[in-house]
């Protein structure tokens, strides 16, 4: 843990106590700040204070001599309505920050030059922030991850020299962050997400914007409009900005294209390294994460050939593009974090031959954006509450079958693609929806996805990926 000493002996109030909440509460109380924590469940305030903290409810305290209100990402700010915690901060006139603010004035305080990337983007952040972590790794350094990802911030190791820092940032945590200063900032992409928390699409962009604005370095992707405006707007300033991407080839920066890695500089271009034949790695969209995680790593000024070296071993990101195991031509793609149409066409884009099983509760617009990808797809097999309505959009463009739960749909994909004789076949979760209507979450989906290959009777030429 990094205990939070900018407070020390100063009042705090926290509202959110949830895993991250709870863990900068403590951050805050090690550090020596009188810390006031609250949360609208009643449960999690009884066991922060089962865990010795100071708990009150935050509309019956004296606001008077609170420097901070610090603020879980997930309570809203702004939109749809400020909660009420910030509404009684903003009217007593206190900062209101949350843990990666925190990180960051520690950080600063203790070692500011223990090199701290963070990353941000509508997708591929989460797979570019493991990438990221994993090649620092290769390359014999010590690295903390967390973040967004998973581990709070504050849960990390304290900074010292020579410690590296791969940070995922979701745009709630920008928000609260008004002095995020990473040595390398990474904006991956933008698309309409979480615009009931920021109102407005302009509004989200501008708040992934202050990630990269205040790096020492900006890797910028420039696949889409609104980002490669970013890009533009840095460079005015005259910041130093890196440009990436996965879907276009650039006259300066570092792009990915037909499996290979390449930089340009002033309309030159070399190859640098070689993605294909790295499942982890498959589709444009994993060329823009891997031209951004070689990009942080050469601003860091580490070798790039050994950068290169290290992408080949990287095992990916659990339930994203996940390759569980191949069985002689087929392999079983565990693609869970896929819930919504635009995360699975990352996916469908990344196969010629495919076996889908979809479903679970729909988002909006269901699958029917996903067109273009339907020549690849041999058979669909559907779960879940959606598995109607998706009938309905693939009737008539492609064979489907209502397979009912997961399991029964991994059956049935797995006896038709023994009789496929293409040189690979892809059998793909890649759900389009939430998986609340049969799990919890997407992750208990991805292990019940997992569960059910592995039951599936081998044919002696089974190789265990994952």
């Amino acid at each position: 843990m990094i205990p939070v000493t900018t407070f020390e002996n100063r009042k705090v109030a926290l509202f959110g106590l949830g895993g991250s909440g709870l863990v900068t509460a403590h951050a805050l109380k090690d550090g020596g700040a009188d810390v006031v924590c609250f949360d609208d469940n009643s449960s999690r305030v009884e066991q922060a204070a089962a865990e010795g903290l100071h708990t009150q409810d935050l509309r019956e305290m004296d606001w008077s001599d609170v420097v901070a209100l610090v603020l879980a990402p997930g309570v809203p700010l702004t939109h749809p309505v400020p909660h009420w915690s910030v509404d009684l901060a903003r009217g007593a006139g206190v900062e209101i920050v949350g843990d990666v603010e925190l990180f960051c004035r520690e950080r600063r305080k203790l070692c500011p030059s223990a090199p701290l990337i963070a990353i941000t983007g509508t997708n591929g952040k989460s797979t570019t922030t493991a990438l990221v972590a994993h090649l620092l790794r290769e390359l014999g350094l010590d690295v903390q991850i967390g973040g967004n990802i998973g581990t709070p911030v504050l849960e990390l190791q304290p900074p010292q020299p020579g410690r590296h820092y791969v940070v995922e940032c979701s745009s709630y945590q920008i928000d609260l962050a008004p002095t995020l200063d990473p040595t390398v900032g990474i904006h991956m992409n933008l698309s309409p997400d979480h615009l009931d928390r920021h109102g407005t699409m302009e509004n989200y962009a501008a708040i992934k914007e202050r990630l990269v604005a205040g790096a020492k370095v900006a890797v910028v992707g420039v696949d889409d409009l609104l980002s490669s405006a970013i890009a533009d707007r840095l460079e005015l300033a005259r910041k130093p900005v890196c440009r990436i991407a996965g879907e276009k080839e650039l006259t300066s920066g570092i792009y990915a294209r037909h499996g290979r890695l390449f930089e340009a500089h002033d309309g030159t271009q070399s190859e640098v390294a070689l993605l294909g034949g790295i499942d982890s790695l498959r589709g444009d969209h994993n060329g823009q994460n891997a031209a951004a995680a070689f990009a942080a790593l050469r601003a860091l000024e580490l070798p790039a050939a050994k950068i290169a070296a290290a992408m080949k071993s990287f095992p990916g990101l659990h339930h994203r593009m996940e390759i569980v195991t191949k069985q002689g031509r087929v392999l079983f793609v565990n693609d869970s974090k896929a819930t919504n149409a635009d995360a699975a066409a990352r996916a469908l884009s990344s196969f010629d031959r495919i076996y889908w099983i979809a479903g679970g509760r729909a988002k909006a617009g269901g699958i029917s954006s996903l067109d273009e990808y339907f020549p690849k797809i041999v058979k669909t097999f559907l779960i879940g509450e959606a598995a109607e309505d998706f009938a309905k959009t693939l009737d008539g463009r492609v064979p489907y079958k209502i397979s009912g739960t997961l399991s029964q749909a991994v059956i049935d994909a797995a006896e038709e693609a023994a009789e496929d004789e293409a040189e690979e076949i892809a059998i793909l979760l890649s759900p389009a929806c939430a998986s609340f209507d049969q799990y919890p979450n997407f992750e208990l989906r991805g292990a019940a996805f997992v569960d059910a290959v592995r039951a599936l009777p081998g044919d002696g030429n089974t190789q265990e990926v994952a």
